[in-house]
């Protein structure tokens, strides 16, 4: 399998790719997509295959403490103009972001931090979005070249302003609204629960937290908590993201698969077109419960520009960050045994990666990189 990799040919398309939440060298939050950029060998225009750890903007920890930084902000209009001019692809992975209680616990040399710290709220050290960076995606949709962006880059740190500038330019809007499913509420068994979400939960409801099953967190931008459990709330305890004909078979997608980490609840509209969307079981008390907290059942996970000479893609998840092999991506063709490397509890994601994430950025850059070589 490894010598059939070897054998195939280099591509050239040229991509940049943002990510400023990278806490380790393990690049979680892109590795995904540069697992595909290297099983296609998709390479930069010296014919060098992209290099996760290198061959992105954002945050580069040295892991030992120290960081280095760069990305657009010293870069003149000149630059900025030669950037959007010489390449073919932007993709912004994560605008999150790194927060000194996360930094602190993973690299702090004084005594050993609770377990819970980094699970607090915390001082930002760098993240979200800004105007030079979403001036880059305005001159990528001028020339008409390929944006794919995802959450987190319009939530929190980003500025009201530059959501609303980003909102107005792509033709959506964020309602406010974040959540992720865990697959046990039970906070003392459930570790990766933030400490500040049941705070603030507990403040908000009378100092309660009944939550024992599994459930769906929701946190509004103004830190407003709310939750639906299994069985009271929920009858099925998982968001589910659905995607109907002509899309599944364009993209080759499941017409349904279960998706179990943060997304964000946005609304689109007349210039989009919505391939897939999220769609929550509630029960009649969770669906009273949606209603009074403006929360829809259904909302999209993946739209896309109805211009397809302005191609724009908005993945309304953290789609990117999935805990695979990234050695794999030298084993072809390893999708044809895809099955036997998906998960089989709710929490993790490598089915999500196999069947959903995988396929869909692997037709997007295809379609890209073939009318691109047809339109020289």
């Amino acid at each position: 399998m490894y010598v059939l990799w070897l054998l195939h040919p280099k591509h050239e398309l040229r991509i940049v790719i943002v990510d400023k939440t990278v806490l380790t060298k393990k690049v979680q939050e892109h590795i995904s997509l540069n697992w595909l950029l290297k099983y296609r060998k998709y390479s930069k225009d010296d014919m060098r295959l992209y290099n996760p750890q290198k061959d992105y903007y954002g945050f580069f920890p040295d892991e030992r403490g120290g960081y280095k930084i760069k990305d657009f902000e010293m870069y003149d209009s000149t630059k900025m103009e030669k950037i959007a001019d010489s390449t073919d692809i932007v993709y912004y992975t994560d605008m999150y972001g790194i927060y000194r209680a996360e930094w602190d616990e993973m690299y702090s040399k004084e005594k050993k931090l609770p377990s819970y710290y980094a699970m607090e709220r915390s001082r930002l050290i760098y993240g979200g979005m800004t105007y030079k960076e979403l001036d880059l995606l305005k001159k990528f949709k001028e020339r008409g070249k390929l944006i794919l962006t995802e959450f987190n880059i319009i939530a929190s740190p980003t500025s009201g302003a530059v959501r609303r500038d980003f909102e107005k330019t792509f033709g959506m809007k964020w309602t406010g609204w974040t959540g992720r499913y865990f697959e046990s509420l039970d906070t003392i068994k459930n570790k990766e629960i933030p400490m500040w979400v049941k705070r603030n939960y507990t403040k908000q409801h009378f100092g309660n937290w009944p939550f024992k099953k599994s459930g769906i967190i929701f946190v509004r931008e103004d830190d407003r908590i709310e939750i639906l459990e299994k069985g009271d709330h929920l009858e099925i305890d998982i968001p589910i993201i659905k995607t109907l004909e002509p899309y599944s078979s364009e993209y080759d997608l499941p017409d349904k698969i279960e998706y179990p980490f943060w997304f964000d609840i946005i609304c689109n509209n007349s210039t989009n077109i919505q391939v897939s969307k999220y769609r929550l079981y509630p029960t009649l008390a969770g669906s009273d419960s949606l209603k009074r907290w403006g929360i829809p059942e259904y909302f999209p996970a993946v739209i896309k520009s109805k211009d397809n000479s302005k191609p724009f893609y908005y993945f309304a998840g953290d789609f990117a960050d999935n805990p695979i092999s990234y050695n794999l991506s030298k084993f072809y063709p390893i999708n044809t045994f895809k099955t036997i490397l998906l998960s089989h509890t709710k929490q993790e994601r490598n089915t999500f990666f196999w069947m959903f994430y995988n396929p869909l950025i692997d037709k997007i850059l295809n379609d890209y990189h073939k009318n691109k070589k047809w339109n020289k």
